[in-house]
């Protein structure tokens, strides 16, 4: 007598990426969207911002490239959950590098050179551009009763908002101090 059972498959097997969800259809499509839009722009800003760190000079050197790790980590940190929202209301996510350009808002920088200034200004009004995208899609989530997307979206709102203000902090010091 063998211990070996012979395999029985379910009655009933889930659908590939089929995640189950009280969202609709329409929901489902709609947030999908406006996530991976903010997904796209996520990506697009975190490149960015390590661009930036990567290749800033001048008198502020050290507090400009801390200050841009610290807030390309910080946007790193969003991607996953953002991603993992999109699947666990149902939907799918970005795929590649070229999925993420079809969608991304925010413009690349590919300067060989950018002056320090014009990066910390050209990072806020990025980050600006994030808030307005992420509370366009905080209010989708108030149309479908996505509260736990929305409190995830104030969060990132928040977090947004202290980047944007420690950039326009770092512009208007240089801006005063004529550096």
């Amino acid at each position: 007598m063998t211990k070996v059972k012979q395999f029985e498959p379910r009655a009933h097997i889930a659908a590939p990426l089929s995640t189950p969800t009280d969202f609709g259809p329409e929901a489902v499509n709609e947030l999908s969207a406006a996530l991976n839009a903010l997904l796209a722009d996520s990506f697009a800003l975190y490149l960015k911002t390590k661009n930036f760190h990567w290749h800033v000079s001048g008198p502020h050197f050290r507090d400009y490239h801390l200050l841009l790790d610290e807030q390309a980590d910080q946007i790193f940190a969003t991607t996953d959950e953002l991603a993992e929202r999109v699947r666990k209301i149902g939907g799918t996510t970005l795929r590649s590098i070229g999925h993420i350009s079809r969608v991304q808002r925010l413009p690349d920088n590919d300067e060989d050179m950018v002056p320090p200034l014009d990066m910390l200004r050209e990072l806020m009004e990025d980050n600006r551009s994030v808030i307005r995208n992420m509370r366009e899609a905080w209010r989708l989530t108030d149309k479908h009763g996505d509260a736990a997307t929305a409190g995830l979206l104030e969060t990132y709102i928040n977090d947004a908002e202290k980047r944007t203000w420690f950039l326009f902090e770092a512009t208007n010091e240089a801006d005063s101090t004529g550096h």
